[in-house]
Parts: structure tokens; sequence; C-alpha cells
């Protein structure tokens, strides 16, 4: 899995977020992209994504098989980040199968065993409107770290973690990762100790 960035530049209204970024980002790396608040760094991720799009410039996905379109790109890639919502009228387990029906799990793993590793066993059936903010935060880590992508965004992932949720963060980056491709958008070295190369939006712009 490889990505390349083009000259990239987004802005809203006359305002440029960011411009002329020309970066490369290939599996199996992890790359941590931080920057002060305001720099670009989720709008960056989300125009990886394909959730946003950009004014100037391409990012561009490629596999050993070749380009992807960008109609398809989006069953490469799983995203975590505290602006996503959850269906919080569903339970746990109802709408981890409900994502797994368009986003395959890795292998051998199912809604049952996932909650069981994040610590929800016990709530699984609850609707998730009842959970707490830590709770809801393992639920968004769950769906993106156990779907079956090579690709992996996460944007401030251990937002409203606990220690015990962090220790859960830090095993699904060492346990499930290691062939990904991850991009990682923090402030906080805890959260991107497992990149090798970090990029800074503030320096960019």
């Amino acid at each position: 899995m490889k990505i390349l960035v083009n000259n990239a530049g987004k802005r809203f209204n006359r305002d440029w977020i960011f411009r002329n970024l020309q970066l490369e980002f290939s599996a199996p790396h992890h790359y941590a992209i931080t920057g002060h608040n305001g720099s670009g760094k989720s709008t960056f991720l989300q125009c990886i994504a394909g959730s946003l799009h950009l004014n100037e410039g391409n990012i561009e996905l490629e596999t050993a098989e070749g380009r992807i379109e960008k109609e398809s790109a989006y069953r490469l890639l799983s995203l975590a980040a505290p602006y996503l919502e959850l269906i919080e009228e569903m339970t746990a387990t109802e709408f981890l199968d409900y994502h797994a029906s368009f986003k395959p799990f890795l292998p051998n793993w199912d809604a049952e065993k996932i909650l069981e590793y994040i610590g929800l066993k016990k709530a699984a059936h609850k609707q998730i409107r009842y959970y707490s903010s830590g709770m809801k935060q393992r639920v968004k880590l769950a769906q993106a770290f156990f779907s079956d992508t090579p690709l992996l965004l996460l944007d401030e992932p251990c937002s409203n973690l606990d220690q015990m949720g962090f220790d859960l963060y830090k095993g699904m980056i060492s346990g499930l990762c290691a062939n990904r491709l991850v991009i990682i958008c923090s402030n906080d070295p805890v959260e991107y100790e497992s990149c090798s190369t970090t990029i800074s939006m503030s320096v960019q712009n």
C-alpha cells in the first residue's frame, strides 16, 4: 500500500488550511502527523480518506495491483476519529455486525470476540447511547483496527481513554498493525510512539 500526495492544497473560503504538500507514505510504516491547532492535521487526514476534496493537487492510493480509483478507496481504509459518530440506537454488537456487512473484519474475528478483546463483553447488548465517552472511543477504535484494510487512519485515537484504554490501544497497534500503513494525527507522543516518521503540518504550511 502506498499513498502519493502531489502538490495538495485545501482551503475553506479564502483561507488555505495547507498548500503545496508533497508527501509519500508506504506500508508497513507508521507515520505521525503533528502540528498546532488549526494547522490542518484532521483536514489532511479527511482528504486522504476521501471525505473532503482538495482544492488543488491530488492524492493517489496504490497497491501492488496498481492505482486505486477514488470511488473504491474506502474499501482499503479504516478511520477512527473523535468527530465520527456511532449509531447510538444500536447495541455494540449490532453496530459491529452492521459495520462488518460492508467492511469485513480481519480473519477469525467477529463482534463477540472483538467486544471481549476491548473489555466491553458485559455491555455488548446495551445501546451505545448509554456508554461512557471512553467506552464509545473503544468501539470507534475497534471498528477501525479490526477492519480488514491495509490502511489505518487515526485522529487523536486516545481521546477520552483511561490508562486501561491507553494500554488497549498500544496492544492493538503492536498486535494488529505490523503489515499495515498507519497514519496517526496527534500531538501526544504516547499516541504515536509506534511511528518511525513524524511530519509536522506546522512546518509544511
